[in-house]
């Protein structure tokens, strides 16, 4: 093959998300502590994962922590070694595990000081808000709990992003999601364009499940609200093999590991981006760089 043909393929962004706010009791599977950690983010890079997504677990509680102190050595320590993207999250607010009643500028404090640190690129903005309940708590009458993003919280992030130039990651967990991100995007000069990443599930009962249909869907109404836009498919509670290959096809993009995988899964996060890479090239395309990446959103 010559290098023109493979250059033409289309370049598909392969993300990994490494843990979620699941613990173990949820999750076995997962990393939580730091070597852990590093040493998952390094393998999935191997193997072809420009994006690495983490969530920070205090050591000695097992439990979410959303601390810049946790944060900074594991990014810094991944950095030093593989050229990715590494980026966290907020307070699952709602969560068991998330503080109640915090403010927009506590919720993005740890963003906020990783990026006066210099070692953000991408941060979490999630445009909305949804309930996060499975199929199985239905049935045991056990209830779940609201993800709550205030407008205000969302506009806060957005205005983080704008001052850091940080790439805004929107989880797009209802439709209404993308209408509310792309309309605030587009109020806001300066602020860096958005990453759409379309949230699937076969186990909680929000937006759509993982089908072909619903990426069309999605496809869609981001041609109306936000022209060309990058997106990927991801999710919480599915597996996302099937729409690989659609996904490809459809020019999008990819992310894959246990934070969107069943709880129980498991498959470990290197296994599924090996699994991921096969399928990628199996239906054309390629995996894309990092600096290819950075280039497309224009860093």
């Amino acid at each position: 093959m010559s290098v023109n043909s493979t250059q033409n393929k289309h370049a598909v962004w392969l993300e990994v998300a490494l843990n979620g706010p699941w613990s173990r009791d949820r999750q076995p599977a997962i990393p939580i502590y730091a070597d852990e950690i590093v040493e998952q983010a390094i393998a999935c890079a191997h193997e072809g994962a420009a994006i690495i997504h983490v969530h920070p677990y205090d050591p000695a509680t097992q439990r979410q922590r959303d601390d810049a102190e946790i944060y900074a050595p594991i990014i810094e320590r991944i950095r030093n070694q593989v050229d990715v993207i590494c980026y966290g999250t907020l307070p699952f607010a709602g969560d068991v595990d998330a503080r109640p009643s915090l403010s927009a500028e506590q919720r993005h404090s740890a963003v906020e000081r990783l990026a006066q640190a210099g070692l953000l690129e991408w941060t979490v903005v999630d445009p909305g808000s949804t309930h996060i309940t499975t199929r199985n708590d239905i049935a045991r009458g056990k209830q779940g709990f609201i993800y709550a993003n205030p407008e205000d919280h969302v506009r806060y992030g957005l205005a983080i992003c704008k001052q850091y130039q940080l790439t805004p990651s929107y989880a797009i967990y209802e439709p209404g999601f993308m209408r509310l991100g792309a309309g605030l995007h587009t109020s806001l000069a300066d602020v860096p364009a958005p990453v759409y990443r379309l949230m699937f599930s076969d186990d909680f009962t929000f937006g759509f499940p993982p089908q072909p249909w619903a990426v069309d869907a999605y496809a869609r109404l981001l041609e109306i609200e936000a022209p060309g836009a990058p997106w990927m498919v991801a999710g919480l509670g599915v597996k996302i093999d099937s729409l690989i290959e659609y996904t490809v096809a459809q020019g999008g993009h990819v992310r894959v590991g246990l934070e969107d995988a069943p709880l129980g899964h498991t498959v470990g996060n290197v296994d599924q981006v090996r699994s991921a890479r096969a399928r990628i090239e199996r239906s054309g395309g390629r995996l894309a760089s990092t600096d290819e990446i950075r280039k497309k959103l224009q860093r």
